[in-house]
């Protein structure tokens, strides 16, 4: 039984740390209608920057200050913001797919630089023993796994609050004004690029606090973590969720690792040894069904985005 309750801790552990991911891709997305498609890159940068801060020395690789964990995680937000400001005044004035293909390349030249940078990030082979909230409890599996749900939930929960507030502010209100109708937001003075550029800066730092968090959680992280499947993962539990609302964000992320999860189990099961190689690429078909779907049955995912009252948004 004990078994059991300790797994269940694990699932809702890594279930919270996507859906922390996922509400920085919804303030993106669903808020700002920013088409970020490099989700894993901002993952792999505060999941990298909170190893480099928080990890003891180690040969191969730079890093190893052993600060508190709780600073490796502000770190990690701030590499990922840094990252995303970058990167966002140089391309959000472009839209649409231009803007999905520039963060997509920039995902994937942040993983090319992980695999290849050895000296800074381990290569290939990554970097180990990155510290661990609770460490003291690990040889109580249930009382680690339940100390690490109740801290990720913590965090879940005060990002869920955090974007809450700020959506439901005159800055949230301005920021679907110029998703919905640039030009009439314009009109009143707002500013279109200084707004996207600061919903996109607080959604990267969001995900690279899931990145940070995965990081410390797992204990290891690789450049094989950071590939464009996790992006497409973050997506989908969007989309499932129900993009624009920060409940569907969480209950997308909790339904869509659900369904990754226990279609490992199964297809491990289910399939031959020959044919357990394939198996990751059928978990992603059996994703890409579910999100068809979804898509066809409700369009706008399980908790779609609610209707409000139009505002001035001058205030």
């Amino acid at each position: 039984m004990s078994g059991l309750a300790s797994y269940a801790c694990f699932f809702f552990t890594v279930a919270l740390t996507y859906g922390v991911a996922t509400l920085g891709l919804n303030l993106q997305w669903g808020s700002a209608g920013l088409f970020n498609v490099g989700v894993a890159g901002f993952a792999a940068v505060g999941a990298y920057a909170a190893a480099w801060l928080t990890a003891a020395p180690a040969a191969g690789h730079w890093g190893g200050f052993q600060l508190p964990i709780a600073l490796g995680w502000i770190g990690a937000m701030a590499a990922a913001a840094l990252a995303a400001a970058i990167l966002g005044a140089i391309t959000l004035r472009l839209r649409a797919d231009y803007l999905a293909i520039t963060t997509f390349g920039a995902a994937v030249t942040i993983e090319l630089v992980a695999l290849n940078a050895q000296t800074l990030t381990g290569g290939p082979f990554g970097i180990a023993f990155i510290p661990k909230p609770f460490e003291a409890l690990a040889d109580r599996p249930l009382a680690f796994g339940a100390a690490n749900l109740a801290l990720v939930a913590a965090v879940a929960a005060l990002a869920y609050w955090a974007l809450e507030r700020l959506t439901g502010s005159p800055w949230g209100r301005v920021l679907r004004a110029l998703r919905e109708d640039e030009a009439a937001a314009a009109s009143l003075g707002k500013a279109p690029d200084a707004f996207r550029l600061q919903a996109f800066v607080i959604g990267a730092a969001l995900i690279g606090l899931a990145g940070a968090m995965q990081a410390q959680f797992f204990g290891f992280i690789a450049p094989d973590n950071y590939l464009p499947v996790l992006t497409f993962q973050v997506w989908v539990m969007l989309v499932v969720g129900g993009s624009g609302n920060n409940r569907g964000a969480l209950l997308g992320a909790l339904a869509v690792w659900a369904l990754w999860s226990f279609s490992g189990t199964a297809l491990a099961a289910l399939l031959p040894g020959t044919l357990q190689a394939r198996g990751a690429a059928l978990r992603v078909v059996a994703i890409g069904v579910v999100l068809a779907g979804v898509l066809l049955l409700r369009p706008r995912g399980l908790i779609g985005e609610r209707a409000t009252v139009s505002r001035h948004i001058s205030g």
